[in-house]
């Protein structure tokens, strides 16, 4: 058994233990000590802790039964090591699950919403909320409730009592752990909770809770939100890019979000008639198209090359000529230095599956693309492109 000294004592940044199992593979030390401040991964939801042993970097540490395993880069000789462990990590992990509790405490009063999950990451955390929604009032009072309690600087207090007595503690949520001493962490006559993680000793530590979005999730709602040091540069980035881009629109940072709708409202009416001149384009350039076309055994056909244009805009000109005319064939290529491509389409009233077609084709000739029975586009190497046009034009007149 290994003794959790971080239990006990949260802020020891560094201590000495003694090997007591050791196993060295694949370049590493799996190594157990008979106290540890190394908080193990994913304990209580809570991500672990980083650090040194003897000056070799603690790549995993995980539970394992009543022991704690610290994996470690290289080998370690001596029976006696020293441990450190990364304290920045260290407390920015106590505020975000001390923060968790406050937050998901306030959830609770407020709304009698339960937490039904929790993830701690090394970014963002997430509570998952006994909710069927969540207003923006509402995420404010919560968030608004719960930097009350921080500001108030209440005593963060953890103990153990026997299981049998839980029933005299206002737990804010249910225990499943079933070992005969279990663990509370407590906010001064607040909140209390059963929980294995390492907590700062007074909420003001945190500094600052802060929700950043939420969305349904399961059934529940789903709750993004950052503490301490992660908040403070969170409101950091956030404030710089506010203040860019009132710079970028003449505007101070409370109007910036009123300048930024009235310029996509700009941008949609430009869209708008940009569509608009597009269609009236696109029709032109068909009605020119149209007037090189040939007639045989009464269907229109097209067949014309390019240079220099671009493969979407006479895919979209054969879909407007598509629509709008009857018994019309187009066949394009376009020649250019990057590639040789090609479209070929046919009116919707003729019966004519132009895939299965470029299906055939394709296994005699170096051609690569697909498409639709009324719509084909591919690019083809420069010795095949002409001879499997060829091919296209006498197999689609061989149908009519």
């Amino acid at each position: 058994m290994t003794y959790k000294v971080f239990m006990d004592n949260p802020y020891l940044k560094e201590m000495n233990g003694k090997i007591t199992k050791k196993e060295f593979k694949d370049n590493k030390s799996y190594i157990q000590l008979d106290k540890t401040i190394f908080y193990p991964d994913l304990a209580g939801g809570q991500p672990m802790d980083f650090g040194t042993i003897n000056g070799l970097e603690v790549v995993k540490v995980y539970e394992e039964d009543e022991t704690i395993v610290h994996v470690i880069k290289g080998d370690i000789a001596t029976t006696r090591v020293h441990m450190e462990i990364n304290w920045d990590r260290r407390l920015d992990l106590m505020q975000q699950h001390s923060g968790e509790h406050i937050l998901a405490s306030s959830f609770y009063r407020l709304f009698n919403a339960t937490t039904v999950g929790i993830h701690i990451g090394n970014e963002l955390n997430t509570i998952d909320i006994k909710k069927p929604h969540l207003t923006e009032n509402e995420a404010s009072q919560v968030e608004y409730l719960a930097n009350k309690i921080i500001q108030s600087n209440f005593k963060v207090k953890s103990y153990y009592v026997n299981h049998n007595q839980l029933s005299k503690i206002a737990l804010r949520k249910d225990t499943t752990i079933e070992d005969e001493k279990i663990r509370i962490v407590e906010i001064d006559n607040i909140d209390y909770i059963a929980c294995c993680g390492t907590h700062v000793s007074n909420t003001g530590e945190i500094g600052l809770i802060k929700i950043l979005k939420w969305e349904k999730y399961k059934g529940n709602i789903r709750v993004e939100f950052v503490c301490g040091i992660r908040a403070l540069k969170d409101y950091s980035w956030k404030n710089t890019y506010i203040n860019e881009i009132g710079k970028l629109l003449s505007a101070k940072d409370t109007d910036v979000l009123n300048k930024v709708n009235q310029l996509n409202t700009a941008r949609e009416t430009v869209e708008k008639e940009n569509r608009f001149l597009r269609e009236e384009l696109y029709n032109i350039k068909g009605e020119l198209l149209l007037k090189e076309s040939t007639v045989d055994n009464n269907i229109n056909y097209i067949i014309k090359e390019f240079k220099d244009i671009d493969l979407k805009e006479l895919n979209l000109i054969a879909s407007n000529l598509n629509r709008n005319q009857e018994k019309l064939i187009q066949i394009y290529f376009i020649i250019n230095e990057e590639m040789w491509q090609f479209v070929i389409a046919r009116s919707k009233d003729l019966d004519l599956n132009l895939n299965k077609i470029f299906k055939d084709i394709s296994n005699k000739y170096a051609i690569k693309g697909g498409g639709s029975p009324q719509l084909i586009q591919g690019v083809a190497s420069i010795s095949d492109l002409y001879s499997a046009i060829d091919m296209f034009k006498r197999e689609i007149k061989s149908k009519f």
